[in-house]
């Protein structure tokens, strides 16, 4: 049978666990009631993520004096509460607020996605494509024949890369 941790300031039974990664190391704290509370680590109404990430911002505020939403009436309070925002038009209401802490949770504020290694090569040779056969028309249509057999050159090497069939 496991036995109950520790308080590690005080060696009551812990009822509170904090875990912390920093610099790739884990360190753990556990605490009890008491030394949690005194620690300030506690909150009766319970953790919120954004309630820890914008203590320090709306610690100054006037609850009162709080914007609200103008789509769904969403104010900064309910986002304190819940983590959540109310609508997508509420990231125009409160962007300096939130911006900041996105900037700080990831690497910026915009989503920029993954792209397969693979897909990004086709993609890169499919442009390329793309941007020779339109050189390749003009260059006819100008009759500029040097630059259209160099044009159809190149086309026929990036289809035998795509795996395609050459020009003729």
């Amino acid at each position: 049978m496991a036995s109950s941790l520790k308080c590690s300031l005080c060696s009551k039974p812990a009822t509170v666990h904090l875990t912390q990664i920093v610099n790739s190391k884990v360190h753990k704290l556990d605490l009890c009631e008491e030394c949690a509370k005194a620690k300030g680590v506690t909150d009766p109404a319970g953790f919120s993520l954004s309630g820890l990430l914008l203590k320090a911002s709306l610690n100054t505020e006037d609850a009162g004096a709080s914007p609200r939403c103008e789509q769904c009436g969403f104010a900064l309070n309910d986002f304190r509460k819940t983590g959540r925002l109310g609508c997508p038009h509420c990231y125009e209401t409160f962007n300096a607020l939130v911006a900041p802490l996105l900037d700080n949770m990831h690497k910026g504020t915009t989503h920029t996605g993954k792209v397969p290694q693979k897909a990004l090569a086709r993609k890169s040779l499919y442009d390329r494509l793309t941007t020779l056969e339109l050189d390749l028309s003009e260059a006819i249509k100008t009759e500029r024949y040097e630059d259209a057999a160099r044009y159809r050159d190149e086309i026929n090497q990036v289809k035998q890369t795509f795996g395609g069939k050459p020009a003729e």
